[in-house]
This record gives C-alpha cells, structure tokens and sequence, in this order.
C-alpha cells in the first residue's frame, strides 16, 4: 500500500510566525507532529511519503502515486482542506482523514471516503483492520480516552528537519481547568494523560538523532495538569538526559498561571531546559474571569505570577481576550497599561470566538447570538456571535490596543523590561546554530537601518551586547517584533480591501 499523508498549509497568522521565518531561513515553525504520529501507527510493509504544505506544494504526481491520501487538520486549516479533498476526488483517490477539524465537523465531509476521528489510538487500528478485510467503514470513532502510553514515536525520517524552527513532542493530553471558550476538555477531557518517563526519553533521544540542536516545544495545552508526576519522574529525568547529552535542546510549553504557586516545580522546569512558557491570562477583569470559568486566574496579581516566573528563568508569552459580555470601554487602555508592566513581549491580544464543542457556543446558541462557526483563528478581526459591546466600537478598541502594545517604542520598551526582571538560566540554552547567526545578520540590515524604529531596535540590541546570556532572546524577540507588526498591518489591509470590494 502506498500512503500519501498531507498537512494543509494554515493562513498567515501570529503564530505562524511567517515573517520572522524569513530571518532563520526557515520554511515553517513546527512539523505535523499528529500526522508523524499517525504514520508511526500504520503497517510497516506500507510506504509511506509525506507532504506538508508549509514546507512544500501538494503536486498531482503526489496524488497520482498514492493508494490512499491521509490528511490531518486543525480547524484554522478548513479552506486548505478542502482544496485538497476535492483534488483527491477529481483524481479519483480515496481519502481517509482525522484529527481536530474532522472530529469537529464530521457531518461536513460526507465526501471524505473514510473518516477516522477522535484519537488514533483508538479508531485507527479498527479502520486498518476492516480495511485489511475490504470492509473499510465511513466513519470511526469512540467516547473513550487512549492512553498515551501506547502512543508510538512519531516517524521523524519523513521530514527534513532542517525545513523547521522548532522540533515538538507530546507529554500528556487533557486540562484539569474547564474554560468556557476552549474545547481542549471536549476533545482530551479533563483528566491529565501522561506519557511515561522511558516514552519522553526516547522522543527526545529520537529528536536528538536526527541530528538536531535548538528549541523543541512540549504540544501539551497545560503541561502542569500533573504536577506530581512531572516534579517526580519527568522533569528529573529529563534533567539527567540533557545533561549526558551535554544539553542540546531548550524546550518551551503552555501552562496556567498556577505555575507561579509552585517554586520547585518553576526550579525543575528551568533544570530541565524550559526557557518559555505561554500563559492564559485573557483578561485583567475579574469580572470576566468569572464569567468565562476562568477560576485559575481569579483573585491573583497576575502581574506579580508573571514576574515570579520570569525570575524562574522562564520567558512568558501571554494569550489576551477582547470581547466577554463583561468588557466595557475602559478594558483597552487597562489591557494595554497590564501587557507593558507585566513585560510579555509575545502578546497574543485576540477577539473571543465561540468555538464548536464549548459552553460558550452552547450559552450562545441559547441565547441566539450565534452568527457562524469560527475561523479557529481568533486574531484576524472576526468574531462568530454578537458582542454585547458595540461590534464596531469593540473592533476600533481592538485595533487601538494591537496597533499601541506592538508600536516599535512600546513593543521595544516591554522587550527591555522583561530582560531585566529575567534570570536567564545559561546551561540549558541549546546550541548557536547556523541559522541563528544568519538571523541576527538579516536583522541588523532589516530592523537596524531599514526599519523606522531603528533606534529602538539599537537600544535593545546594545544592552544585550552588554550582558551576552541575554543576547540570543534579545534578538528573537526583535524579530518576532517584526513579524507581529508586520502580520497585524497585513491583516488590516486585508480587511480594508474586502470592505473596499463589498462597497
């Protein structure tokens, strides 16, 4: 049997990280690590190629050649799905497709041959066994959870790695949290699934094997979901690993704010090599805390958490939310003055959307705000129900805020503040590669005399001269600058052009 597994390509967003890509002559942030996964889980007498769309075009001698096409989606993915499926159909090729868009929305693609949804450890081996019996099903799936301890390692020699920023692994799957706007517990329930210390070591002796040394990401929506069994087998032995490998990778992850409660699991993390955290914190309004279940965050100084960790050694990257029923006029200037405090340079300011599978889509449909499904990208200047604020007034609010945290002053003054409040842990740093020489290079001609806020970008890059441990982050985070502005400028023109077209 041949196999053709396909990732779609994903529009240009804040985390795709596009423009700062160009720096590390990079072709994408991340590989399709479900897709690695799944292709680890099919018969070993099968050939197998792989195509993802961030790194290369999809062409018909692809297709032509493959038995089945196998393809993996996130919602945000949706219009390249079904580009591809209907290219598939022209060629006349079976299709068998999974992941989080198909288990999403299976009832909109009837037209996929076989839909093998939910998690693959459970539905695949069902699917290969009926087609094995020419028997083959449309539609797989089930109500229960896999364990993740007999998740494979993921089949690494079908992509070039050198394509790729960051490499990733998954250490668990579930949040013990039940925010009303997310559907992560929908999708992994609310109990935190861990892999076991012999699996981790092995994904990372696997990564390490491919020869590469830099950042590898921990997939996981909340990596601390179990902290007893993180502080006790994972984090020491991780600790251990790098140091007999003489610390080739940093790592980076998402975890909730309650993080900043536990001091020996922040000094393990930081042991084990992670240097960045991204972080929930929505909102500033405790109003609207409550109102989404965001019971983590309630009654904090999430000022004061943010700057514990920073003082751990862990960079934070903060995921910010315009738009619960909560939110009043004075919520943008309140939003804007706690991002430059807290000094979280990666911003991520978004509009709320609604999801399918939430409460909130549930609460919206009862109350018959609903307008649409959601792009699954809440940063592109949509939202899929009625605000109780002005739709209008809430966009203006929302670009006010984006346009001023991501200014070169501001952004490059948050830059500075955060280095300062942070305790880079040095041994844990990954390797200066190639690619990052070239980076800091390019920025030196694109941000350091091209760019209008050039002196700003000096001002960062000369402090960070001054204390070397601090010079890597620096640059990153300069590029990345770029890349923010430069995506949120090309999303406004964007959305000019089309209200241009409907005039």
């Amino acid at each position: 049997m041949k196999i053709l597994l396909v990732s779609p390509n994903s529009p240009n967003s804040f985390w795709s990280f596009k423009h700062a890509l160009e720096f590390l002559s990079k072709k994408a942030v991340l590989p399709p690590l479900g897709l690695l996964t799944v292709a680890a889980m099919l018969p070993d007498d099968w050939e197998l190629k792989l195509v993802d769309m961030a790194v290369t075009e999809l062409n018909d001698l692809d297709i032509q050649w493959a038995d089945y096409v196998f393809i993996s989606a996130m919602y945000v993915q949706k219009g390249f799905v079904r580009q591809i499926i209907d290219r598939c159909k022209r060629m006349k090729k079976k299709t068998v497709a999974g992941g989080p868009l198909f288990t999403l929305v299976p009832d909109e693609y009837n037209d996929v041959d076989h839909l093998v949804i939910n998690e693959a450890e459970l539905t695949l081996p069902q699917f290969l066994k009926d087609l094995a019996r020419g028997s083959a099903k449309h539609l797989y799936t089930s109500d229960q959870w896999a364990n993740v301890q007999d998740t494979p390692l993921p089949a690494w020699n079908l992509i070039d790695q050198k394509q790729y920023a960051s490499m990733c692994l998954q250490y668990s799957r579930g949040c013990p949290f039940d925010c009303d706007f997310c559907d992560v517990t929908t999708r992994f329930g609310h109990k935190s699934r861990t892999k076991s210390k012999a699996q981790i070591l092995a994904e990372l002796e696997s990564i390490y094997n491919l020869g590469w040394k830099g950042p590898v990401f921990f997939v996981d929506d909340n990596l601390i979901g179990n902290k007893q069994h993180l502080k006790k087998e994972i984090l020491p032995g991780v600790i251990e690993w790098l140091k007999e490998k003489k610390y080739p990778f940093s790592f980076n992850t998402q975890v909730s704010i309650n993080l900043a409660d536990d001091d020996e699991l922040m000094r393990l993390m930081t042991q084990a090599g992670f240097n960045c955290v991204f972080v929930g914190i929505e909102t500033p309004n405790e109003e609207s805390l409550a109102e989404c279940n965001k019971v983590q965050n309630k009654g904090r100084d999430l000022i004061a958490c943010v700057k514990k960790i920073q003082q751990a050694g862990m960079e934070v990257q903060g995921g910010f939310i315009l738009g619960f029923d909560h939110d009043n006029h004075a919520v943008f200037e309140t939003l804007i003055r706690f991002i430059q405090e807290s000094g979280i340079a990666t911003a991520m300011v978004g509009l709320l959307n609604a999801p399918q599978g939430t409460k909130l889509y549930e609460r919206m449909v009862r109350e018959k705000r609903l307008l649409h499904d959601s792009t699954g990208d809440n940063t592109d200047l949509t939202m899929n129900f009625v605000p109780v604020m002005v739709y209008k007034e809430l966009l203006q609010g929302y670009r006010h805020v984006v346009q001023t945290i991501y200014s070169e002053k501001n952004y490059y003054n948050r830059v500075l503040a955060f280095l300062k409040n942070y305790n880079r842990v040095t041994r844990n740093r990954g390797r200066t590669e190639h690619c990052d020489i070239k980076a800091f290079v390019k920025s030196l001609w694109r941000l350091g005399v091209v760019a209008k806020g050039r002196k700003y970008y000096w001002r960062a890059i000369l402090w960070a001269l001054m204390r070397p441990r601090y010079f890597n982050t620096a640059v990153r985070l300069t590029i990345f600058g770029h890349h923010f502005r430069t995506m949120f400028e090309e999303l406004y023109m964007s959305a000019k052009d089309r209200r241009a077209q409907m005039r």
